[in-house]
């Protein structure tokens, strides 16, 4: 009678659809939906019953105890002995397939299943609706209203991109997660470690032939997909801007393959009319997402679309602006109108061997041959001739191969492939080093030759010269 009062009384503020098959009763549908225990039943009713009490009678204390003591316990009416059972429900239909994380949940328990709706349920609604909470936490809530006001600001349906605090200085919060690409181990060393634009997926690739995609879940990282390219030892391998191609190139090919993953299929480009190199080897996706930059010799940049694969013209960036690094002086090209803007020298650098700039156009990193990083204000380096660095960090001791910034650009991520453990991270708004990375009592990142942070800064993995894709959780972004 219960159960049946407190849907009647659902019902009238949600408006439920509710699918009868085989074997499903009602009150599984309303326990599923949301939980409300016989305890806090127990609770909400013998708190009635004192305040019923007090209003209508001015009794003592000790006689209100009394009666409360001789107020017989409430057992449940009926028990279903089929409740205690450990069913497994079948996530693949059609109307349970949105509350799957992942291929790996296929199946799910009856407890865990409800569990999810009612996160789904919350999430939806912005937290717990009022008209659901308990006594208890009513007069909780009545009693923190100075908190509530500012919970308001969070209850909105929607995903965060990070938390709403800036990132704090000193102590990075994060978890160390199973390998990324624990599913399928590479043979070799890998060369390449990124995340996709917009999916919750990772790739690697490196020396072994092979282009491998996981699902990050953080627990068992499942393995998507994995292409061999037949003696091909992959030495870059990148998404395009759009998440639907994947670009790799080779140590000493001048071919190099385009990946569709809408379609599946591989297409070798042999050969690109005006490309006189010898090799493609380094490369870069334009911020457009319609053309690469490739690196070639002597001083050489080209500069090709994506579709077509014709030549535009021989000339790193940002935005509009091109940046690009040779024997420690630093040149910006305007892509709008293909010259030269400015010229600079990094300060204190002999060879350059690295450069990244942040999403925000707020810093550009600098690396160079001797291990030392410079950190520039990007708009000083768009307008002088010798601009000074924000801080010059020195906490390499070999050549700074990897640099990357975090897509909110907090953190720097600085790397050098020879040596081990040689990676550190960067808190850009205090420009100090993050103390407790890497900290561990035995390896794990080993010599890292690339650098990656997950769309909204929630991961970033490496990839190592064990073949391995070291995965780590940042605790202050909340989502992925």
């Amino acid at each position: 009678m219960l159960l049946f009062t407190l849907f009647c009384h659902l019902a009238q503020r949600v408006s439920l659809q509710v699918e009868v098959t085989a074997g499903v009763k009602v009150r599984w549908c309303l326990r599923h939906l949301f939980a409300v225990t016989e305890q806090e039943d127990e609770e909400q009713t013998g708190t009635l019953l004192v305040e019923d009490r007090d209003e209508e009678s001015g009794e003592s204390d000790d006689e209100d105890n009394a009666r409360l003591q001789l107020q017989p316990t409430r057992k449940a009416a009926w028990v279903d002995e089929d409740d205690e059972l450990e069913e497994v429900v079948d996530m693949k239909h059609r109307f349970r397939r949105d509350l799957m994380r992942g291929e790996t949940e296929s199946t799910m328990s009856k407890q865990k299943l409800q569990q999810r709706m009612r996160e789904q349920f919350q999430k939806s609604m912005g937290g717990t609706p009022s008209w659901a909470e308990s006594n208890v936490k009513k007069k909780k809530n009545k009693d923190d209203d100075d908190e509530e006001e500012e919970d308001d600001l969070l209850r909105k349906t929607g995903n965060f991109v990070a938390s709403s605090d800036s990132l704090p200085g000193g102590i990075l919060r994060m978890k160390k997660c199973l390998h990324a690409n624990s599913a399928r181990p590479s043979e070799d060393r890998l060369s390449t470690v990124q995340f996709h634009p917009s999916a919750q997926v990772v790739m690697t690739a490196g020396l072994d032939q092979s282009v491998s995609l996981f699902q990050v879940d953080g627990k068992t990282n499942p393995k998507i997909q994995s292409i061999h390219l037949e003696h091909f030892p992959v030495h870059k391998a990148q998404f395009s801007l759009d998440g639907e191609t994947v670009i790799a190139t080779s140590l000493k090919n001048k071919m190099f393959y385009l990946y569709d993953m809408m379609e599946g299929r591989i297409t070798p480009v042999h050969s690109v009319r005006g490309l006189n190199e010898a090799r493609v080897k380094e490369f870069s996706v334009c911020p457009d997402g319609g053309a690469l930059l490739l690196t070639g010799t002597n001083g050489y940049l080209h500069l090709l679309t994506l579709k077509v694969r014709l030549m535009l013209c021989s000339e790193f960036y940002s935005s509009d602006s091109l940046y690009f690094i040779q024997e420690g002086e630093v040149y910006v090209w305007d892509m709008r109108s293909s010259r030269c803007v400015n010229r600079f020298t990094d300060d204190g650098c002999v060879k350059g061997t690295s450069l990244a700039s942040s999403r925000n156009g707020q810093y550009l990193a600098c690396g160079s041959q001797s291990g030392v990083v410079n950190v520039y204000s990007q708009e000083t380096c768009l307008n002088s001739a010798n601009p000074k660095p924000l801080k010059a960090v020195m906490n390499l001791l070999t050549s700074a191969t990897s640099l990357t910034f975090n897509p909110s650009s907090e953190i720097l991520a600085i790397g050098s492939r020879a040596e081990d453990e040689a990676v550190r991270l960067v808190h850009l708004p205090s420009l100090t080093v993050f103390s407790n990375f890497p900290v561990s009592k035995r390896k794990i990142v080993y010599r890292a030759s690339c650098i990656d942070f997950s769309p909204h800064s929630g991961f970033f993995s490496l990839a190592n010269n064990k073949g391995h894709a070291p995965l780590f959780r940042l605790l202050h972004y909340k989502d992925f």
